[in-house]
């Protein structure tokens, strides 16, 4: 299993900007999958169009505070209670920008790419639809 951690600068001085597109499925289908839906702690998500072939996930909620951060666990790695993946609203003490820290597992070694690929199309997804 590989930790992967990505920072990546925001644009607003509003954690509540951010926290809206992270906290909730309204936000994150905005940036994350074609389909978020959300039913108490689990949240799926789904890739593709109806008429397509879809690729469906879920991931319970494992954690949650507001402004701060949202952790979460992905089905497929219930077996692996440590590979929980996080988004959390940063500021940095020196310069009071904003930062979201994205920590997500990869499998193996080989994996690791192609999350790191995925994680930087999900946030130029979110830069293009927020302007963050």
């Amino acid at each position: 299993m590989q930790k992967l951690t990505i920072e990546y600068p925001l644009s607003t001085q509003s954690p509540k900007i951010i926290w809206d597109f992270i906290s909730n499925a309204h936000g994150l289908e905005k940036w994350i999958a074609d389909k978020v839906t959300e039913e108490n702690d689990l949240m799926t998500f789904t890739w593709g169009h109806p008429w397509t072939e879809r690729d469906t996930k879920q991931s319970r909620i494992i954690e949650i505070e507001k402004y701060n951060h949202i952790r979460m666990l992905w089905d497929y790695h219930e077996d692996t209670p440590d590979a929980v993946w996080e988004m959390s609203i940063q500021k940095s003490d020196v310069t009071g920008e904003l930062s979201l820290l994205i920590t997500d597992y990869a499998v193996d070694d080989d994996e690791e790419a192609d999350l790191r690929g995925i994680w930087d199309d999900n946030l130029e997804r979110l830069h293009r639809v927020s302007g963050l």
